[in-house]
């Protein structure tokens, strides 16, 4: 019987050593989600000067590959306009100072954006990189994968 409690003792410490996260990991999420309500809402300041690197670069849902002052233009002429985004994340890894998350996202275009009035479901990667103690974006790819 005692065989079987420290076996199950074991088996408890081995999960919660694994499910342990790194505490990186919720200052990332915190941060996309920033990014997602920053666009949302059109927070110039915030992407500008806090999330977008100023040499990031884009592999954009039209299939162009772009920088982020190309990104910034399209945002300042409504090019990034959405009556609703909501974003998955279904990883995040974290090597020294960089952390990649992946998942998906759900848009609702409006205004004069392509797609305008659809809901357009893509897949999303951001790079994010830590310097001077700020996560910054300095890679974003996303694809279209549905328009209904």
């Amino acid at each position: 019987m005692k065989t079987v409690h420290i076996i199950i003792l074991i088996g408890v410490s081995f999960t919660r050593m694994a499910s342990a996260q790194d505490p990186r990991e919720a200052e990332i999420r915190r941060l996309d989600n920033l990014e997602r309500v920053s666009v949302l809402k059109g927070d110039s300041a915030a992407l500008f000067d806090k999330i977008w690197s100023p040499t990031m670069i884009i592999n954009t849902p039209a299939n162009v590959v772009g920088t982020v002052e190309g990104t910034k233009a399209h945002f300042r002429a409504g090019g990034l306009n959405y009556l609703s985004f909501e974003r998955t994340i279904e990883k995040i890894v974290i090597h020294d100072n960089v952390a990649v998350v992946m998942g998906g996202e759900v848009i609702k275009p409006q205004g004069k954006q392509a797609n305008a009035g659809k809901t357009v479901t893509r897949r999303f990667t951001h790079v994010w990189l830590l310097k001077n103690n700020s996560w910054s974006i300095i890679g974003r790819q996303a694809t279209i994968i549905k328009v209904e």
